[in-house]
Parts: C-alpha cells; sequence; structure tokens
C-alpha cells in the first residue's frame, strides 16, 4: 500500500481494511446517536410544528448577550397557494398558449404543483390547484380546437 498507483476504489478499500485488522483494532461503532433521516422526515411530515418565535427565542437565549440589542427578526409568511381559477389561468398562461401548447403548460405545471411533490401539509390544496389546472386547461383546449 505504500506505492502510489492508479487502483480501483473497491482495492484501496481492502488494503485498509486488512491494515485495520492487523493492527487489531475493533471495528468503528457508529458515532450517530439517532436517526437522523427518521428526524427529517418527522419534520417534513408536517405532524411536528415548531413555530418560527419558538426557534428565534430558544436561539436567542443560547446565544446569550450577542443577540441581546439586535431587533427580532420577522418572517413574511409563505403565501398559500392561490386555487382560485382566475389566478390559476394567469399562473398557467393560457390566455396567450396555443393548441400544442396545452400539453406543456399542463406538464409544467404538475411537476411544480402535484399533490406528490409538495409538502404533506399542502397535499389537499395542491389537488385542488391541480383539479382547477386541469379543467382550465381542457376548457382552453376545447375552445380552441373549436375555433379551427
Amino acid at each position: 500500500m505504500g506505492e502510489l498507483e492508479n487502483r480501483d476504489f473497491a482495492s484501496l478499500l481492502d488494503d485498509l481494511i486488512a491494515v485495520r485488522d492487523q493492527a487489531g483494532a475493533p471495528a468503528a461503532a457508529p458515532t450517530i446517536p439517532f436517526d437522523y433521516l427518521s428526524v427529517a422526515e418527522e419534520l417534513h411530515s408536517g405532524r411536528i410544528r415548531v413555530s418560527d418565535d419558538a426557534v428565534e427565542a430558544e436561539y436567542r437565549e443560547a446565544a446569550g448577550d450577542e443577540l441581546a440589542n439586535e431587533p427580532p427578526v420577522v418572517a413574511p409568511p409563505d403565501p398559500p397557494l392561490a386555487i382560485e381559477p382566475e389566478a390559476i389561468a394567469i399562473e398557467l398562461g393560457l390566455e396567450r398558449a396555443g393548441i400544442e401548447d396545452f400539453t406543456r403548460i399542463r406538464r409544467r405545471f404538475a411537476f411544480a404543483n402535484h399533490p406528490d411533490r409538495v409538502a404533506p401539509h399542502l397535499r389537499e390544496r395542491a389537488m385542488v390547484r391541480m383539479q382547477v389546472a386541469n379543467m382550465l386547461i381542457d376548457e382552453a383546449s376545447r375552445r380552441a380546437i373549436a375555433r379551427r
């Protein structure tokens, strides 16, 4: 293992394991005390709610005097996703679309708004948005075909 040469990753790992085994070192135990992935999944599921105020208060408490004179930061709330047909029609851009554009518009909207692609707590609203968007696209497509 002393020579520098082009080697594949597997053979390098084999050599490192052999050196460790020769030294008699015990295999290293995982250093992660709990499953971070399950915690992250819980946070993204929407079942755990943490208010921004509570997080900021805890952060300020941990920072001590460093943030004592700083004003609190107030983040604007996320605007709810519109479910009004007029707002979705504007978002889709149907007024300037041709017959060949409707499939692309539908796919682009679904890519960004499909219930399977949003956070769990937004899925019901995303489902309504998809239904309204599909209805609007179908209606615009029928009108465009009728004009031909």
